[in-house]
């Protein structure tokens, strides 16, 4: 059941536009180690007068919120309990999709806050769909991770790693150039870096291992080329690929980290081995930015603020995705999940990734 608020035609364009609209109630009120603001401080200036008006204004609507994904789901349930006066509600779309929703209603913004892939923020910011906002603990990240203009801000990172079954690999490969090696024929998954994030992602780790920068791709599209000319992929992953992995389909499966240690920890596939390549890596930056003309703009800004405490970052942590905050120290028990990332690990620059996108798309092989 939807929660009662007076921004019925705001659900009304969200529902015609292919977004379904899902409000966070009373189910997911408790989280544990969050004190709600009204019993204790302030994590930061001006977070009580903000709550105050996030709550007078109404929901809060976040899109392309999945709470299935890197552990939104606690987060949410974090911020109701820290903000019980604001209701927070959700869609779930996707990044591409949700910036052409966006677009589309400009006019009546479908959300006050926005989730993207970096690359996909910057397309947003672009089309002018964003707004600026300059959250807590802003300047503790690094310049690759933030709009210098506040209109995204990065909330965790997703490094790109091997994942391998050990009962169907002999000598685990801990870097790029072991994968060329004959005992890897027809043994290597990847996505799709024409049209995936995570493959798009690739690429540019690829690339690092390589020699290449974000100014040149070359390399690691050469790479690629020698590896499929050599019949070490097995194939370009449509999709499957987890399924196939749990199946005993997929000696080596090259994708996001969280990915593989989902399969370990959650789906308790002992066999999967998370492997951070030694000879460099890629990692991604998600984002949350601020919708342009938002309804409920306090309650945006709190979201993101949210987002970027201590508390929040634990929560992705438990989620399988590294926070964003650096030298942010997680328990042991957590920490103990993620190797230490390879000396040579660049945080893919939107702006200059952008640029690159088409040479990839031109050059990148076949199967």
């Amino acid at each position: 059941m939807l929660p009662l608020f007076s921004r019925r035609a705001l659900l009304l364009s969200s529902l015609l536009a292919g977004a379904a609209l899902t409000p966070v109630g009373a189910a997911f009120a408790q989280a544990e180690g969050v004190a709600p603001l009204s019993e204790g401080p302030e994590l930061y200036p001006g977070e009580k007068t903000l709550a105050e008006t996030a709550a007078k204004e109404g929901v809060t609507i976040s899109a392309n919120t999945a709470l299935g994904w890197a552990n939104w789901g606690a987060v949410v349930r974090a911020f109701g309990q820290r903000y019980p006066d604001v209701p927070l509600a959700y869609t779930d779309l996707g990044s591409t999709a949700t910036v052409t929703q966006l677009d589309r209603l400009r006019e009546r913004p479908p959300a006050d806050a926005a989730y993207f892939y970096s690359l996909v923020a910057l397309d947003a910011a672009s089309r002018g769909l964003l707004a600026p906002h300059r959250p807590v603990n802003l300047d503790r990240l690094p310049g690759a991770a933030k709009d210098p203009d506040g209109l995204w801000v990065g909330v965790h990172t997703l490094p790109i790693a091997f994942v391998v079954n050990r009962k169907l690999v002999k000598n685990l490969p801990r870097t790029w150039a072991d994968l060329r090696k004959p005992e890897f024929k027809t043994s290597i998954t990847y996505p799709d870096p024409q049209t995936t994030t995570v493959g798009l992602t690739l690429a540019f780790a690829a690339n690092v291992a390589a020699g290449g920068t974000l100014d040149s791709v070359r390399p690691g599209i050469e790479y690629f080329t020698a590896l499929h000319k050599a019949g070490n992929v097995q194939r370009i992953d449509p999709g499957s690929a987890q399924a196939r992995f749990l199946r005993g389909e997929i000696p080596v499966w090259i994708t996001f980290e969280a990915d593989g240690l989902r399969l370990k920890h959650l789906d308790g596939m002992d066999e999967a081995e998370v492997i951070l390549p030694a000879d460099g890596t890629a990692a991604a930056a998600y984002t949350l930015s601020l919708v342009k003309g938002a309804r409920n703009a306090a309650g945006g800004k709190l979201w993101m603020n949210f987002a970027l405490t201590e508390t929040a970052q634990r929560l992705f942590a438990e989620g399988f995705v590294r926070p964003i905050l650096p030298n942010f120290s997680l328990p042991p028990d957590l920490a103990a999940r993620f190797a230490p990332l390879p000396p040579r690990t660049d945080l893919v620059d939107s702006l200059r990734a952008t640029l690159r996108k088409a040479d990839i798309d031109r050059a990148w092989p076949k199967m």
